[in-house]
């Protein structure tokens, strides 16, 4: 089992490793890698997807449920929290919804249950994103227009690949790997990215980071623990659910919050705490998890 466990994370921590030691080193500008990333390596690694293997979605349909309620109930948990320690909830709330089903899910996910299981753990990506593009951002601003959300390249992508399973439409070879090659930059650079990111841990936001970086996996699991056995999912799908509800917070609810001007500092503690957490945290959630699959 330690075997198991260690064969999933340190590939993924020894990459956030690398990206740490070089960003102590050079301190490189990652804004653009990551946008470059959000908006094409990203979206063609969700066509890829999509468009390299058969996908069944009807399948899937509680599991996406159940990942919907994973992602919005711990915000209801959440905000009686934020109020105890005196946090204000659109610092607090978000971050405990979002997850980092893409830095840390998705390599989590492949290394986990293998690339035969990499579409559910798409699926699972698809609808956190689009909750966090649409719900996340009405949170922080009611103002947020519909068509703005719906130009982003992330929904555009999976908008085309659901497209692509529910018609069951075959792209050519050539395209095909075409948009593999593209989508397969998308996972390393996301763990190596996140890496440079942890070197601005500022130690001055401790407090709410540790308080986050127990809530955020507690919260989840509270939540995924039930709809499990709720929905009566297979155990696969299960496993993927328990650790989708303990991924720590998602980077993006730092540049949202830093759009919106959300207390970005409270929440880069939060994110930056909670995901150097999940080094722990992670594994053993993986060892329970693992029991069951």
């Amino acid at each position: 089992m330690i075997e198991r466990i260690a064969a999933i994370v340190v590939p993924i921590f020894l990459v956030v490793l690398v990206g740490y030691l070089y960003g102590r080193r050079h301190a490189p500008d990652m804004e653009a890698a990551n946008r470059i990333n959000m908006d094409v390596f990203t979206p063609f690694l969700i066509l890829s997807v999509f468009a390299s293997r058969p996908l069944e979605l009807s399948h899937y349909g509680p599991l996406a449920l159940a990942a919907i309620l994973v992602t919005l109930l711990p915000g209801l948990l959440a905000w009686p929290l934020g109020r105890m320690i005196g946090a204000q909830w659109k610092t607090f709330v978000p971050p405990m919804m979002f997850r980092n089903s893409g830095n840390m899910g998705l390599p989590l996910f492949l290394f986990t249950f293998g690339e035969q299981y990499m579409p559910v753990a798409v699926i699972l990506f698809i609808v956190e994103n689009t909750l966090h593009f649409t719900v996340g951002m009405w949170l922080l601003n009611p103002r947020t227009h519909l068509l703005a959300v719906l130009k982003n390249p992330m929904i555009l992508a999976a908008v085309g690949g659901l497209l692509i399973a529910g018609f069951d439409i075959n792209l050519p070879d050539w395209l095909v790997r075409s948009l593999q090659l593209l989508g397969d930059i998308a996972v390393p650079l996301m763990l190596f990215s996140l890496g440079v990111r942890l070197v601005r841990l500022d130690l001055s936001g401790w407090r709410i980071g540790v308080i986050s970086a127990i809530a955020a996996p507690v919260l989840g699991l509270l939540v995924a623990w039930p709809l499990v056995v709720l929905f009566d999912l297979p155990p696969v799908q299960a496993g993927m659910l328990m650790l989708f509800g303990a991924l720590p917070p998602a980077v993006l609810n730092f540049l949202v919050a830093e759009r919106f001007n959300q207390q970005p500092d409270q929440v880069a503690a939060m994110v930056l705490f909670s995901n150097a957490a999940s080094l722990v945290v992670m594994p053993l959630v993986l060892a329970w998890v693992l029991v069951g699959v």
